[in-house]
């Protein structure tokens, strides 16, 4: 099961293959904006933004085990909380070497940080669930992108 500390790497090597104009398979994101969507998703566990709790269809540990723990890509065209999502209340890009670098930065400082917040729509999460999520939502929104 890959997770963001073993498999930063890959992650990272994705993140540099990503360019400007890396065209979306699904979506409304530009890849300027799932830059940003992902620098911003890391803010929230790191406790630098806050995101609501949203709702789900089961019970949260139900949820929470399927979409972390089963083996399958995660779908496509999953709401997002407004507070990370781009043209709602996410980061608008900037510069698109500077914001890939903050990614960077944030990937780094996660793996080494950790996080003991709550995820919105998860619930509670251990430091297994939080670098497993790091990893699937990094490699969910990389494949949008082809990388």
């Amino acid at each position: 099961m890959k997770t963001l500390p073993n498999d930063k790497q890959e992650i990272l090597n994705r993140i540099a293959a990503l360019r400007p104009d890396s065209p979306r398979q699904w979506g409304k994101m530009t890849c300027a904006q799932m830059i940003c969507h992902l620098s911003d998703a890391f803010l929230a566990p790191l406790g630098e933004i806050e995101v609501k709790p949203g709702p789900v269809p089961v019970p949260r540990a139900v949820f929470k085990f399927a979409a972390l723990r089963l083996p399958m890509k995660w779908p496509q065209g999953v709401k997002t909380r407004p507070e990370v999502e781009q043209g709602v209340g996410g980061t608008p890009p900037s510069e698109f070497e500077a914001d890939r670098a903050k990614l960077v930065s944030l990937v780094e400082r996660f793996v080494a940080e950790g996080s003991n917040k709550n995820h919105a729509i998860f619930g509670k999460m251990t430091e297994d669930d939080w670098m497993r999520w790091g990893y699937l939502h990094c490699d969910h929104h990389l494949r949008q992108f082809g990388v």
